[in-house]
């Protein structure tokens, strides 16, 4: 469906809320007649640059609890703005319904309505259609759910005292990587009763608890060998990759309300999970519906000359990829490799070379690109998107190589993999891999519990590539789970042929708690 000739949204660099209401209105008229695009409602808010500053510190989310890494972040960030080291996202967005998009008050009309087109229709449209976001996160629940966080945590600061509250909650931000469920075999939480069932919790939890601690032998007669491996791990879940949900549900000594301020941050690393898998999709995404917007509100005489031209300015700079050389280089730009692979995606189905009809036999001369890119903003995350749909084409056109510095291989570093059929596959495959975070990620599982003994913890990190764990991240985040856990923790690095390569062990520090 085409959209008919509009009135021009605006003159010079000037708005107003009707301004912004004007703009979305068109924006949101060219993505869903003609993008087809399938949006939350939309919430949008202006917030000065201090406010911007204030939500980088906390992760971007409204409503969060307080605690003081935010502000050392804020301070950061702050000096880093002042000296002119960096400038300010335009724009944060929030997966949740509605879709509440933050714009600074500093930006142009056209700045907004690039805003409003990114983050209000591209992310809006990703965040309520990838099938990640769709088992994982609580859009509906999302705000109400930091809003009963951010209560329990200051009340439990009042009752417990804050240097209590503040060592549980650093030891679980220690873990907050190590505390989603990957596997969807776990039902998607429904947050809006969450409050609800914290008091349900806390009029039970406690007896469930006792239930299975009072299944520890405590005569001198009983030994290790009165429960068998297998019915220790059943009883407490084993294997468990998600540590903080373990330390959660089974820590002896953790009161009640740090087991829930482990919940409220196990909760929130849940839902920021996807956004960790969809970087690139999710910025590609974003970019690509705010560049076809942006250019079709041009065409249709809503947007001057001169405000398509700033529009193209800030546009370059967003997706500009440093070449390898380059001092700037950081790795690959999210947004210029997404925004890339979804320009090629349209090419392949529009009009295809004989490469491409090889490559991609699905898609190729397929006419509809957006049914098409709109299934894989559904159905892909970054790993799978990259390994399916990075073409031979592209790769030569971003001038992508593979190196090779392992020693074990090679003497020196050594290109291995060039422009050639079987380099572009290894190209692609070596370059999904870096997107896939049960590579990139340490593989670390609780495996078993001294229940007969000294209840010592032992952990198993299954080693990857001969790839081990910094040995002071290591001990850091090894103490964070003994302060938890309350007794000794031991963590065991294994190969693939369960050799063991290095241990490392903590002990509890004294824990300032209240009852």
């Amino acid at each position: 469906m085409s959209v008919a000739p509009m009135e021009r949204l605006f003159d010079g660099a000037d708005w107003n809320f009707a301004t912004l209401q004007r703009i979305h209105d068109a924006c949101e008229q060219i993505a869903l007649g003609e993008l087809g695009l399938d949006v939350y409602p939309n919430q949008i808010e202006v917030i000065t640059a201090e406010q911007m500053l204030d939500a980088y510190s906390s992760t971007g989310m409204p409503l969060f609890y307080k605690h003081w890494s935010f502000g050392k972040h804020f301070a950061h960030h702050e000096a880093l703005y002042r000296k002119g080291l960096r400038d300010l996202a335009y724009e944060i967005v929030i997966n949740s319904s509605p879709c509440v998009s933050y714009l600074m008050e500093e930006n142009t009309a056209t700045m907004q309505t690039l805003v409003i087109a990114h983050a209000a229709f591209g992310h809006n449209h990703f965040f309520k259609n990838n099938y990640l976001f769709k088992t994982w996160t609580d859009a509906e629940g999302i705000l109400d759910y930091l809003d009963f966080a951010k209560g329990y945590i200051a009340r439990c600061e009042e009752r417990y005292g804050q240097v209590a509250v503040e060592r549980t909650l650093d030891a679980a931000h220690a873990l907050m990587s190590h505390g989603v469920h990957r596997h969807p075999g776990k039902s998607k939480l429904d947050l809006r009763q969450e409050e609800q069932r914290e008091r349900d919790r806390r009029a039970h939890e406690e007896q469930i608890f006792n239930d299975l601690w009072r299944t520890v032998p405590a005569g001198p007669s009983k030994s290790i060998s009165n429960i068998s491996l297998e019915r220790r791990r059943t009883a407490l879940g084993l294997p468990q990759d998600n540590l903080l949900y373990f330390l959660e549900k089974s820590a002896p000594r953790l009161h009640a309300w740090q087991r829930e301020i482990l919940r409220i941050v196990r909760q929130i690393a849940q839902y920021f999970h996807p956004q960790r898998q969809t970087k690139v999709m999710n910025e590609g995404t974003a970019t690509y519906v705010h560049y076809r917007i942006m250019t079709r509100l041009h065409e249709l005489g809503a947007i001057s000359d001169g405000n398509f031209l700033e529009f193209l300015r800030s546009h370059s700079n967003v997706v500009f990829q440093p070449a390898y050389d380059d001092p700037r280089f950081p790795g690959f730009n999210p947004y210029a490799l997404g925004f890339a692979m979804m320009q090629d995606i349209e090419r392949i189905v529009t009009a295809p070379e004989q490469e491409d009809r090889e490559w991609f036999p699905e898609i190729a001369g397929n006419g509809d690109a957006m049914a098409v890119l709109r299934d894989v903003w559904a159905n892909y995350r970054d790993e799978s998107f990259i390994s399916q749909f990075l073409s031979p084409h592209l790769m030569r056109q971003m001038r992508v190589f593979s190196l090779c510095d392992d020693p074990a291989q090679t003497e020196g570093v050594v290109i291995s993999a060039i422009h050639d059929e079987r380099g572009y596959r290894r190209i692609r495959r070596q370059l999904a891999r870096e997107y896939d975070v049960s590579w990139t990620d340490p593989n670390i599982e609780i495996v078993d519990v001294d229940l007969a003994g000294d209840r010592r913890l032992l952990l198993r990190h299954s080693v990857v590539n001969g790839c081990l764990l910094q040995d002071k991240a290591a001990a850091q985040v090894l103490q964070s789970i003994a302060d938890l856990w309350s007794y000794d923790v031991r963590l065991q690095e294994v190969d693939s042929l369960e050799t063991v390569l290095k241990e490392h062990v903590a002990s509890p520090r004294a824990m300032v708690r209240a009852a």
